[in-house]
């Protein structure tokens, strides 16, 4: 039986079952069946057949990000005009902290920054297993602090600065936040899409949406097994920000999930969690659409909607 056509779950809208069809069809050796190399460059060739076309920018720039440990972080800046300091927005891409790059997010990044009218920094962390927990949550907050700090030798405005990610990138940011919180750097977003939130995948989403749902728990399993060397390590809030002990006076928050997705119910719980502890937190749920359908723009309405309501928070939060 097809996952859509169970009762008891959310329908999956025609465009986004027909994607999946289509992916079924095409028969190809399943990301968790490959090397994590070869994952990623698997996922490198298909990250862009769905998406919007390639918006142009003013300027894009490679530059790098030192870390704590000497290395040197490839990063992208994507500004709509040049000239002019612009708030900034540090962006961290998905990929289960294992595969995704700056080059497989670079039209999104593109996209937030033409939208949001802000500059936007993408960040190549480093990817598991080569570099497994906390490296990509040191990278992440590394490059948080450095551009903070940094920020007018960029062409941002100091003082101006917001954190956001998808999905493991989503994780990260969420860390991120509550690391800056706790240093006394003010963010003045977390843009959160689709956020992996919990230790051990154990809500019922994961359940109804194991298999099926272009994000399935053989991925997810496949990931964590890469990044995750010791199972007490899952219960680190770098890892499960649903574990901080402490959210009061983090970043608002802008968080935008996709209904049939594993990763649906840790969202609205972390949602929750922020809300009770007093932080403002615009929570979106676009209806019958996949993780990963942010990069599906191409296709999918709700992808370009999602565009569109997340760079309208960033320009809420940056009064531009």
């Amino acid at each position: 039986m097809h996952p859509s056509s169970s009762p008891a779950l959310p329908s999956l809208t025609p465009v986004m079952r027909s994607i999946i069809d289509r992916m079924a069809r095409a028969r190809h050796t399943p990301i968790h069946a490959q090397t994590p190399q070869e994952a990623r460059a698997t996922y490198a060739l298909g990250a862009a057949v769905l998406e919007i076309p390639k918006p142009a920018l003013q300027r894009v720039e490679d530059f790098s990000i030192p870390a704590r440990d000497g290395a040197v972080l490839p990063a992208r800046l994507y500004a709509p005009s040049s000239g002019t300091p612009l708030p900034l927005l540090l962006y961290f891409h998905g990929g289960g902290f294992t595969i995704g790059s700056v080059a497989t997010h670079d039209i999104l990044c593109r996209e937030l920054s033409r939208q949001a009218g802000c500059l936007v920094v993408s960040l190549d962390y480093r990817l598991a297993p080569e570099h497994r927990f906390p490296t990509a949550a040191n990278d992440a907050w590394d490059a948080l602090a450095w551009l903070a700090a940094n920020a007018a030798q960029i062409g941002a405005i100091p003082g101006q600065l917001a954190v956001g990610g998808d999905s493991a990138g989503g994780t990260l940011a969420a860390a991120s936040a509550v690391q800056a919180m706790q240093q006394g750097i003010p963010l003045a977003l977390q843009l959160l899409i689709y956020p992996g939130c919990t230790a051990w995948q154990d809500t019922p989403s994961h359940q109804q949406f194991a298999k099926g749902y272009v994000l399935e728990a053989a991925h997810i399993d496949f990931f964590f097994s890469q990044y995750v060397l010791n199972p007490e390590d899952r219960n680190d809030p770098r890892f499960a920000p649903l574990n901080a002990p402490d959210v009061d006076g983090v970043a608002p928050a802008w968080i935008g999930l996709a209904e049939c997705d594993p990763l649906v119910d840790e969202g609205v719980l972390y949602a929750d969690k922020l809300r009770l502890a007093g932080v403002p937190v615009d929570l979106e749920i676009y209806r019958g659409v996949t993780h990963e359908f942010i990069k599906m723009g191409r296709a999918l309405p709700e992808a370009r909607r999602a565009h569109a309501d997340a760079a309208a928070a960033l320009r809420a939060a940056f009064n531009l």
